[in-house]
């Protein structure tokens, strides 16, 4: 056998169960392939416009952004050194990339997994310390202290599998069943896959929900302050005589409700994120667990697409539901480098329903340790010193 062009089913599979690749008709194996082959495209352009846009444009390089920029590269590596070996696959039936490709290509399949849900999880952690526990962030949210948390990203997910890589805890290896390179048992008989499983991806997804639970019930409480807070002023008109300090007090809420609703669409689309992370993995998930044996290949196929989507599904996203984004796309495609400035203004921010200093103002209103009329400014949410 060639280390350099492996076919494994004429020495492996011959007393085995045929691959789950032969299972599937060419016709569905070309469609899954061709399939592949567009969402690889997809995903390789729009991750890699994304961190353009938002290196780019500093006023919306704010701290959620040098994550979702982190889960961006994730995705693009994803793309580029996962997928063309994924519609290998679909094409031949096999795998002929080698020995070292056939460690190296799930190694990165499960790290670049890991980063992503982590990215997810650490912005979701930002989201809710930036509403539920304003005072924190400034402390929390220093330029160095981010740099740690997307390395700890990124060494946490790769070193997990470091054990498999080197063969004493599983193995990464061509799988008969799969019909591609996998994690398989050791020659003790052990495998990384649960733990993996447990670790990276239950672990995470837990820490995501509570912190949402957590954010959904202070907007809550944020929300029904504000209303009793508006019914005591229409109640009470007789306490502020002065009609310019009721027009400042009007300005000051519009702007407060703009950056606060800002701050909630922002929130709304991680949830987004994370709930199409989920809705990509839990079919395959569900076709491996009740479906082992191929009985229904087109659930499979649908399956494994849906798991390739996710490396692309993020900038459609970020497309249809923030209007910064979609600024920042535009800048990045249409306009040339000088016409960048504009989006550096206080005049594009304030368009676009969003000001620094205006989010500053808006945190205060939504911890439930905090009065509306509290009048301690709350921390800056920016990166401090990116600029």
């Amino acid at each position: 056998m060639s280390e350099n062009n492996i076919n494994f089913t004429d020495d492996v599979t011959t007393s085995a169960e045929p691959s789950e690749l032969s299972k599937f008709s060419p016709g569905l194996l070309t469609f899954a392939a061709i399939a592949t082959g567009i969402i690889m495209l997809i995903g390789l352009f729009g991750n890699l416009l994304t961190v353009v846009a938002l290196l780019k444009c500093p006023k919306v390089r704010n701290v959620a952004a040098a994550f979702i920029i982190s889960l961006c590269i994730a995705d693009f590596l994803f793309c580029a050194m996962v997928l063309p070996f994924a519609i290998s696959g679909f094409w031949t039936r096999t795998w002929s990339h080698g020995v070292a490709l056939c460690k190296l290509v799930p190694f990165l399949r499960y790290g670049n997994v890991g980063v992503s849900l982590l990215s997810i999880a650490l912005i979701t952690v930002n989201r809710y310390i930036m509403i539920a526990h304003h005072s924190w962030y400034g402390r929390v949210y220093r330029k160095h202290n981010i740099a740690l948390m997307i390395l700890f990203s990124w060494m946490f997910s790769y070193g997990m599998q470091i054990p498999t890589l080197i063969g004493i805890w599983g193995q990464f290896d061509y799988d008969p069943e799969l019909g591609t390179c996998s994690i398989v048992p050791d020659e003790f008989g052990r495998s990384s896959k649960t733990a993996l499983f447990v670790i990276a991806f239950i672990v995470p997804a837990l820490l995501i929900l509570i912190c949402y639970a957590r954010i959904f019930w202070v907007v809550h409480s944020s929300e029904q302050r504000m209303r009793e807070h508006q019914r005591s002023q229409h109640s009470n008109p007789g306490t502020l005589n002065n009609s310019t300090v009721d027009k400042r007090s009007t300005i000051k809420d519009n702007r407060e409700t703009k950056a606060r609703r800002n701050e909630w669409r922002i929130t709304k689309m991680v949830l987004a994120i994370f709930l199409s992370f989920i809705v990509c993995y839990l079919p395959i998930t569900i076709a491996k667990v009740t479906d082992a044996h191929v009985h229904y290949p087109v659930f499979h196929v649908a399956g494994y697409l849906l798991l390739y989507a996710s490396a692309c599904v993020n900038p459609i996203i970020y497309v249809i539901m923030n209007a910064q984004y979609r600024a920042a796309y535009a800048a990045a495609l249409c306009c040339p480098l000088s016409r960048l400035s504009g989006l550096t203004s206080e005049k594009w921010n304030e368009r676009h329903g969003y000001s620094f200093s205006n989010t500053r103002t808006a945190l205060s209103q939504v911890s439930l340790g905090e009065s509306r009329a509290d009048p301690r400014p709350a921390p800056d949410t920016s990166v401090r010193g990116s600029r």
